[in-house]
């Protein structure tokens, strides 16, 4: 039986999980690399994963990477980070990314928003 997805986030993850996969399969050792230096990235320091992810959004925004976006929009939400503090993270990624990181944020990170919040429900 094949699994639905609910909305469009949702299908945008398990997109990016099913590639990934792919991908580790067909370079497993880089793939370990890649993943032990972004799991030692992002774990709790001076910063706290919750702040990270707030920073990894921002980067995502300005750079245009729509799965990441959406992944570090879900990050912000599973580290606890309000709509209005991730909105606020919006505002200063689109002061240095302009109007490019304000419509991705108008968009792609409030759809993300709403779908992952209505599947906590």
């Amino acid at each position: 039986m094949e699994f639905e997805d609910r909305n469009s986030t949702e299908a945008a993850l398990h997109e990016y999980k099913a590639g990934l996969g792919v991908f580790t399969q067909k370079m497993p050792e880089f793939a370990e690399h890649f993943n032990a230096f972004t799991e030692e990235c992002f774990k709790e320091g001076a910063l706290s994963q919750r702040e990270k992810q707030l920073v990894a959004l921002g980067i995502s925004l300005y750079s245009q990477d729509e799965y990441c976006i959406i992944y570090h929009t879900k990050g912000c939400l599973d580290q606890g980070c309000s709509e209005q503090e991730i909105l606020e993270a919006v505002g200063v990624t689109a002061a240095f990314g302009g109007g490019a990181a304000m419509s991705q944020a108008v968009t792609l990170v409030q759809e993300c928003i709403q779908d992952l919040n209505q599947l906590k429900q």
